[in-house]
């Protein structure tokens, strides 16, 4: 039988808390890989009240509407949390990397409650004096970080279809800006867009994809 695939738990934030950690965070982001649009990241404290039964998870794993639900459930319910929003040209001003770094860290820096350790999805820590650790996989393993990964999700999603709207030529409500093959050839026919990276290449580079 094939293996299951395990679902993220509270096992490191318990483990955070162990060592006297009372806020932890878990960050994420959304929008790294894309040719076109913003970089979003969040930043989310469950908190000890934290539900349970909430079906949290990758938010790869989840369909557009299981994120819409849950984006509205973290908001209300988890005891804090923080969404940066990153425009295409000032990830041109520095460059990817460095830009989900800085986001990370802004997120962190505005969340409140003030997190005292943080869950970064990732193998990156960002430049924060914050006490953490890098969680490779995080969303599949820590509620937190899935949690973020939602919000992050949603939001980066949400920007591209309204980017759709004011750009059809595009595509974006199709692609979300990712390289695909209907975008590639929009961008043949039509050019770059105002919200489009113009430091990434149509065929990214394996750097623009993994930089996490």
């Amino acid at each position: 039988m094939p293996k299951l695939a395990s679902k993220p738990t509270l096992e490191l934030e318990a483990q955070a808390q162990q060592r006297g950690f009372l806020q932890v965070a878990g960050v994420d982001e959304a929008g790294r890989g894309p040719l076109a649009g913003p970089l979003v990241v969040s930043a989310v404290v469950l908190g000890s009240q934290w539900d349970l039964t909430h079906p949290l998870n990758d938010s790869k794993q989840l369909t557009p509407e299981e994120r819409e639900r849950l984006f509205s459930i973290i908001r209300k319910e988890a005891q804090g949390h923080k969404i940066i929003v990153v425009s295409a040209q000032a990830i041109d001003e520095s460059n990817i990397l460095a830009a989900t770094l800085q986001a990370m860290a802004a997120s962190l820096d505005g969340l409140t409650p003030r997190p005292d350790y943080a869950l970064i999805d990732g193998n990156r820590y960002p430049p924060t004096e914050l006490p953490g650790e890098t969680v490779v996989k995080g969303d599949a393993r820590s509620l937190s970080i899935a949690a973020a990964s939602i919000l992050a999700k949603v939001v980066h999603d949400r920007l591209m279809r309204v980017y759709a709207r004011r750009y059809p030529q595009w595509g974006f409500d199709r692609h979300l800006g990712y390289p695909t093959r209907e975008h590639r050839q929009a961008i043949q026919a039509h050019g770059l867009s105002p919200i489009h990276r113009k430091t990434f290449r149509s065929r990214p580079r394996p750097e623009q994809l993994s930089l996490l």
